[in-house]
Parts: structure tokens; sequence; C-alpha cells
């Protein structure tokens, strides 16, 4: 249908001498606008369902769209309908339909769109289309903002390194790289979502890239002369060079080799350098400046004479470090940066603030685009807005039960001996365990992508696996989408036009050994998917290991390269050139990857472990890492809110490796810091102060561990294994595998939570304002969540901290796990947490199944339950199940037990079981604990007052 500016302006009862308007067009499935003004010639709205709206936004009609990556929904057939509205004093076309609705101004084509009950969600504010050109063809710049000056908490975007929680008001480079995995969905506080659909480097905040403090700021040295910061360098602790440095500008490789002072030896043939800076900063613009810090080694900054941070990361893994400086207008501000180098980089970059609402907005924007491509969801709660994300992208499949257990790793087993003995070990101490790793480096040194076995150190890869498995226990194997040169599979995929050469042509090589000319694979099309697989799978996949571990997913071709030189790395793709494809490696890599094993095992689930994720990549069946993190308590911090964040971003399964990747060399000495065999000897002992802190780093990790989504503990020189890492240290020991045995107690509750992320779209790892949205104090909390509808866990992240305060959110009175004793929500309150223990919260009218310690996950599938019955409110729970390993899940094969308690009458009535699947033990016995004021939980978990036995049918306890 055709609406014609007259009859809309009749429709609308405009006055004759009003501004013409564009046209609309009814569609199958939305509306399409052709606005008179803007950027957008063609602005089409699709419906995908009766909550979600497609926002299409062309700078040419008729121009065609690559189909999405991310996203696996069509347009629904949906009921809905299309008018003539009014967009303040603009005439606009309105799609509604069941749960959301929108206006498209016919002026300008700005956008708004408004909930069920027809309350304004999101406002076009600001929009850019700029023609760009990337390899030769045409593109767009283009950047959408919304809701100017709004007060609405933003979450989600993947996971980060910074301890944002709500976004409001901050910026977030959305460029995947270790530790980065960069998802374009933004889920808020009122009920709304918006996912991004766009693959190349997009910005979340301020769209102006950060840059060289020169570029906005006056720089002065330590005299006040203009021109640069006073830098001194030190060698050996002697002053060897004093200059004016324009910029902190060590960021890249090639920025050390090229602006490195020549007077000086070349830095990697220094043992002992240092690098001081010192001067002002000045600006014309007052306000609140952002800027970041990017590091590796020590670095320690203060700001008008007051330290702002305190920072380490290995000298290979560098990354941005956030900080703000207020301004007043040309007036000079104190810098003082101290940089202990060993083979790192560092950088200081800056952008100048934003008018207050703009700073405070829904802001995104991307490098490259064909066109705006957005989807907007209404929902009536943030589970449900997430719900949306899911219908977009796909489904989370069940991930197998064992993935749940405990997951003991290490960088690296460098022999299979060493495996089995970790698992014999366990065993025999009779600590759960599920999962050994076998991390990279299997192969012969010159044999990365060959997928072969070093003999010498591997000789029965595949009795390796049987032998784990006879442990009852499961294998997971790195694999990598990495080749070098000189291999056959390098050369097969090289000959079909599936790798990226032009690491090998420039030279580059490997820190293996002498260094090996290597890159990685062009997964983008399906045909490079199949030969990867095919490759693989006589020599690692029909050995029958049980998880696959895809490390190096951003893909990491050419570590602290450029970024113009690492974007001619990553391409050309079937869709162009390297950056117009940055963000979606894991992506493609995973679903090639994922498919083939479900078509070759039809009835398996799969689990795949990635260092990097993107929008859509919980369908392959992938859990995500925080990457190659530090041991240090900041970063241990750092993993709260990216643990958060990530699962609000749609992808629930998320782990992180405990203790931290890498370590600062005073954890490295004596045996326990030794990882590989033949580095255990010949190594200084540590300091005992050093030692002290590592353990307790490594309990408290451990502790934040035990109640992540996936618990496994993993990192390099230093060995992992609890009976090492806790040696001489009875209490660290005993704390450790407390937490463990209670991980495999909590295992029905846990399993449960799993199966509601398949079934109802689920999060495991939850920030506080999902389950308290009216409680504003818990929309900014960094270093709390709920671990599922019925824990509260807050870690300890500092060292030598015996107490912490905990926001106990309004809306639930509180339970402290340990002692018992009942707190009203809305308060904060100081909470004991000796090193052994993590502060623990119940929510009152829980009710929690619990199981008894087992040494993995399914070993006793019918012993007795105990329902731990938190009292003070009523409540409802479920128990599920299944055989937590096959597919039969989805024909149908699970049973779900309904729990619920009347807290005035003391009553809990055990429902009807709801399905069976194959192996479900009929009769089981269900015993009941009630947790009254005072009865701490921690105190006996086999502990109960009444028992019943359950045979499916609908039973009640009076207790």
């Amino acid at each position: 249908m055709q609406v014609t500016r007259t009859a809309a302006a009749v429709l609308l009862l405009c006055a004759a001498t009003q501004a013409l308007a564009g046209s609309y067009q009814k569609t199958a499935t939305g509306v399409e606008v052709r606005p008179d003004t803007g950027g957008s010639k063609l602005v089409r709205l699709n419906l995908m369902s009766d909550n979600i709206i497609q926002v299409l936004k062309f700078d040419a009609p008729g121009k065609a769209l690559t189909p999405s990556l991310m996203t696996v929904a069509r347009p629904c057939a949906c009921t809905f309908s299309v008018d003539g509205a009014r967009d303040g004093k603009d005439e606009a076309v309105r799609l509604k339909a069941g749960r959301i609705s929108a206006t498209v101004s016919l002026k300008d084509g700005r956008v708004a769109f408004f909930d069920a009950a027809g309350k304004p969600i999101l406002r076009q504010d600001a929009e850019r289309m700029k023609p760009v050109t990337v390899g030769g063809k045409p593109f767009l710049a283009i950047t959408q903002g919304f809701n100017h000056g709004t007060r609405d908490a933003y979450y989600g975007l993947g996971q980060h390194q910074n301890s944002q929680m709500n976004y409001n008001g901050e910026d977030v480079l959305l460029a995947q790289h270790n530790m980065i995995a960069s998802v374009p969905f933004v889920v808020s506080d009122k009920n709304y979502g918006l996912l991004w659909d766009n693959n190349s480097i997009s910005r979340f905040g301020d769209p102006t890239p950060y840059a060289w403090m020169s570029r906005d700021l006056r720089l002065l040295d330590a005299h006040g002369k203009p021109g640069g910061l006073t830098a001194r360098y030190y060698i050996d602790g002697k002053l060897a060079l004093t200059r004016q440095e324009k910029d902190i500008a060590y960021q890249y490789l090639k920025d050390v080799a090229e602006n490195w002072p020549k007077e000086l030896p070349a830095l990697k043939d220094i043992k002992d350098a240092r690098v001081v800076w010192e001067g002002s900063m000045v600006s014309s613009k007052p306000g609140m400046h952002k800027m970041q810090l990017y590091s590796s080694d020590y670095a320690r900054l203060s700001i008008d004479g007051k330290e702002v941070m305190d920072v380490w990361r290995m000298g290979w893994n560098p990354w941005y470090h956030n900080f703000e400086v207020k301004f007043e207008k040309n007036k000079p501000v104190k810098l003082h940066l101290d940089w202990k180098v060993s083979s790192g980089m560092i950088a200081i970059t800056h952008n100048d603030p934003l008018p207050k609402a703009e700073r405070h907005s829904l802001t995104m924007s991307s490098e490259i685009a064909e066109a705006i491509n957005y989807y907007v969801i209404s929902a009536d709660s943030m589970d449900r807005v997430i719900a949306g994300y899911r219908h977009l992208t796909g489904q989370q499949p069940m991930m197998p039960k064992w993935a749940y257990g405990f997951w003991q790793s290490r960088q690296r087993y460098e022999t299979q001996q060493q495996l089995l003995d970790t698992v014999l070990e366990y065993r025999k101490r009779g600590w759960p365990l599920d999962n050994i790793v076998q991390d990279w480096f299997y192969w012969p040194e010159d044999g990365w992508g060959s997928h072969d076995w070093d003999k010498t150190r591997f000789p029965d890869p595949k009795g390796m696996v049987e032998a784990v498995h006879k442990q009852n226990a499961r294998i997971m194997l790195s694999i990598w989408g990495k080749f070098y040169a000189n291999t056959d599979n390098y050369k097969e995929l090289a000959a079909k036009g599936h790798m990226w050469t032009k690491n090998v042509e420039n030279g580059d090589l490997d820190w293996v050994g002498p260094g090996y000319k290597n890159s990685h694979y062009d997964p983008y099309t399906k045909e490079a998917r199949d030969i990867y697989y095919r490759q693989m799978k006589h020599k690692l996949v029909d050995l029958g290991f049980d998880a696959w571990w895809m490390d190096n997913t951003e893909p990491d071709i050419l570590s602290n390269a450029r970024l113009e030189d690492f974007k001619q790395l990553i391409g050309p793709t079937v869709y162009g050139a390297g950056e117009i494809t940055f963000n979606p490696y894991s992506l493609v890599h995973s679903e090639g990857f994922a498919e083939n094993l479900r078509r070759d095992q039809p009835d398996k689930r799969q689990f795949i472990l990635s260092r990097s994720g993107f929008a859509g990549i919980q369908r392959n069946s992938v859990a995500v890492w925080s990457g190659d993190i530090v041991g240090r308590w900041n970063n241990l911090a750092h993993q709260i809110a990216s643990g958060v964040n990530f699962s609000m971003s749609g992808i629930p399964n998320w782990t992180h490796d405990i203790g931290g990747y890498a370590q600062e060399t005073r954890f490295q000495a004596g045996d326990v810091g030794s990882a590989q065999e033949n580095r255990a000897t010949g190594i200084k002992q540590a300091k005992p102060e050093d030692m002290q802190e590592w353990r307790e780093l490594n309990l408290r990790w451990f502790q934040f561990g035990a109640f992540s989504p996936l618990f496994r503990s993993h990192g390099e020189v230093v060995k992992r294994e609890i009976y090492n890492i806790a040696a001489g240290d009875e209490s660290m020991r005993d704390a450790m595998v407390g937490y463990l045995k209670l991980r495999y107690r909590l295992m029905p509750y846990i399993y449960t939570m799993a199966a509601d992320t398949h079934y109802h779209s689920g999060t495991m790892m939850r920030g506080l304002v999902m389950d308290f949205p009216h409680d504003e104090r818990v929309k900014n909390i960094k270093d709390q969540y709920m671990f599922g509808p019925s824990m509260m866990v807050a870690p300890v992240t500092a060292y030598g901290a015996r107490a912490r305060q905990v926001c106990l959110p309004q809306g639930s009175d509180w339970v402290d796990f340990d002692t018992g004793q009942r707190h009203q929500g809305g308060k904060t309150i100081n909470v004991q947490a000796p090193r052994e223990r993590i502060p623990l919260f119940l929510r009152v009218g829980s009710v929690i199944p619990t199981g008894p310690v087992t040494q993995y996950v399914d070993e006793k599938p019918d012993a007795p339950l105990v329902l731990q019955v938190v009292a003070g409110a009523d409540g409802q729970a479920s128990l599920y199940e299944d055989d937590g390993v096959t597919n039969a899940y989805a024909r149908g094969e699970f049973s779900r037990i309904p729990f619920s308690y009347d807290d005035r009458n003391g009553v809990v009535t055990i429902g009807a079981r709801e399905g069976q699947y194959k192996g479900m033990p009929v009769q089981r016995e269900f015993r009941v604990r009630v947790l009254r004021p005072g009865t701490a939980a921690a105190a006996d978990l086999d502990a109960y007052d009444k028992s019943v036995s359950y045979d499916g049918r609908l039973v009640t306890i009076k207790l």
C-alpha cells in the first residue's frame, strides 16, 4: 500500500502549509520509508517477532546487503499494523506489533521505539553515514545515537578488562583481542536491548577513536617547556638519557623499534631498564577527560601527585587501562609515569570530553558498513531481552553435564604420563575431577598445524584418552587455526586460497624454538572450514577427545602489530579486505567445526572452549574464557564485571584461568613455580612474603571459580594442581578442597541452571540488576553477582582483606551461608571473610537441591538429594535431569521435578515429575532441611529434618 504525502497529511490532520514529508509503503514484514532529508535514503523496518524490530538504513535505495553472520532468525509472520503517526512536529509512520512499536519520521528517517504499553524506550538522536573506501570498494562509516541524556543503565557488550559494569557514560572498543571478546549487544535495566549487526571494529560511546595525547592536548615538560614530556631513561639503575618526547608512544612493536632512543642499546639487549615521564597536560576544553594507559610490564601512573594506577601485565600482552582526568581550561595537570620495562609496550591515549547529553546515551558506531543495521528488543524483564538476543542469533544447546564439574589444566602437560599422573593423583586423594586438559605443543616442534603427535612425548594419544576415560574423567585438546608454512595442511589450504599468506610472505616468525613462518587459515567459506576439519579428523577427532579448546580465535596472527598492519594479515576474505570482518573469526571458525562434529557424532553433546567470542557463538556449543589474564589482584577483580557482562551479552557459559594465566617472576620460583619438569631444578626459592601472597591470591581466585559457570584452573609456569599449589599450606589445601566438594554438592542446582540456559534462555552468572531492577544501588555494583536465582556471591579481591562490604539488594532478605545469620535487604553490611572463606548469601524463599560429594558428576545418579529450604518467604524451584551426554534431550528425553515452599504453613511440595529419560532413577529419596535464622547451611550439608521416598507422584512434607 503506497501512502502519498497528501494522504498521510489527511491521516494526521496536518495543516496544508506543513513542510513536505517522505513516503512510506507497508511490506509483508514491516514498512519501508523514503525520508525527504537526511543521510538515509531508505529506512526499512522488519518485524522479527512480536517484540523485536530490525532497522535497516541505506544511503541509496536498492542497495544489496550481505547476509548476516551473527543472526539466524528471519522476519516473522506476525500480526502488525502500519499507520500515520507523529514524531514531535514531524509526520511519521508507525509500525505496531503485539509487544513493540516504532515510528519513523517521514522528514529525516529518525526512529523511535515503544514498549508494549506504548512507553518510549529508545529514541534516535544522532546519525552519521560517511562514505569510505576499503579495499577499493565503497562502504560507510556509521554512527547511530539514542536517548541523549539518559539515566538508563546498559550492560553486555561482551568481555572486557576494566571493571566496567554499567556502561552509561563509558566508552568501549569492540575489537577482538586476547582477553577481549566483543559482542555488540546491550541490554538495559529498562527492559530493552539493542543488537548491532556489524562485523568491523565498532564502538559503544564516543565514536571518535582514542589517539596519542598530542592530538588533543598541549604537553609541557618537567620545566614547563611546551612540546612534550620529559623522558628519563635509566639502565641498570643509572640515568642514561634525558630528552623531551612529544608523546608516550611505544604502543606497538614497530613503535618500540622506531622510537626507542638510538643513543641507547636496543631494548631487547637491556636487562634492567626503566623510563620515567614527567610533565604536564593542558586542555582548552574543561571537563572530565577520558584517557587510557596502554601497557605491559610494570607501570605506575600519578596525576597531580596522586597515584591512580599500579599495574603489571606480561610483556607480550599489553592492553588498555581506563582512567579519567578533570581539566580546567588551560590549567596544567601534572603527569608522572614510571615504567619498569623488560620487553613490553606502553602508550597513553586520550579523547576530548563529549557534551554531557551525548556522553550519557546509547551510541553505537562502526568503521565499515554497507548500511546501518540493528535490532531493538522490548520485553518485560532483562531475561526476556536476552531471550530476544538468542532468538535472533541462535539458542544455547545443552552442554554435557561433566562440563560443569572441575577442570584441571596447566600450560602445559609435556608428556602423556604427566597428564595421566594428574588424573590418578586426584582419584587417589578422593578429590572431585571431571576434566583434564592437554594444552598446545603436543606436536613436533616444527609441526604446528600438522596435527601430528610428538611420539617421544605422546607415544599413544588414543591410549591416553582411553586411560582418562577409564578413570571416569574427560579430556579436552587444544586446537588452533594456525599453521606452519612447511606443513602439508598449510600447503593444501593455501593451494585452495584458504590461507592468509601475508604473514608468511613478510617473513615474520613466531616464538617457538628458532621461530617459524606461520599464519591462520581463512574460515569464511564452507570449503575452508570443511578442509580444516577433514585434516584434523583422523589424527585428532577419531581419537575420542571429549572437548575442543579453540585457542587464539581473535585471531592473534602477529602479536603487537600496528592496527593498520594487522588488518592486512587477516584478509582478504570473500567479503573483501580483512578489516571488513575484523570481529567474527571465532564465530565462523567454531561453526564449521561444530557442524562437522555434529554430522559425524550426531548423538554426542559437543563442547568447544574459545578464547574469543562474537554474537551468535553460543549456538555452536561454545564457552568462552577470558584469555591470557595475569595473576594480580586487580585482574582478579576485573574478571567479575567481565564475566557478568559477558553473561548478560547472551552467552551463558563463561570461565577464566583460576590464578591468572601469567605471573610476575617473583611468584615463579621453586618447584611449584615450574610447570615444566625440565625447569623444576635450579630455581631459587620465592621470598616467603611473595609465596604467602601468591597462595592467598590463588585461594581467593579458586573461591570465585567455584561459583563461576565453568570451574577451571589453568595458567603457565606455576603448577596449578591443588596438591602442588597448596603444598605446605594445609589450611589453603583444605579450603580449596572444601570449595571443590561444595561445587559438586551444588551440582543438582548448577545443572538445573545450565538447563535453563537452553530451555528458557537463562543466565547463570547474573548482574544484581537482573533480579533487583528497582534497587538503584545495585546498578553499578561490579564485585557481586547472583549465581543463579538463589545465591549471591561477593568475592574478596584485595590482598590481606579479612572482611568486605556487601550490598544486600532490596526486595529480599538474605542468609549468610556460613553463619546462618539473617539480614534484611536494602542494607550494606560488613561481612567477615577469613582467608579460607568467600562471602556467600542465600536468598530467603530459595529451595536449593544439593547432592553428595562425588568424584565426578554422574557417579551417583540415584543418590539422595537434600532440598536446602531457606525459610523466610515462599519459594519455588525445580530439578532438571537428563542423561547428561547425548542429544536425547532435544527429542524430549529429560525430566523436571518442581518444588515449592509455603513459608507460613511450613510445607514443602515436591510436584509430579514431568518427562523421563533413559537411565532415570524412578525411585529416589528426597531429604528436606529448613534453614531458619541461626542455622548455617555450610555447617552440615548432609543434615536434614525430614525424608520422603519419591516415585514421581506429588508429595507434601509438613515441617
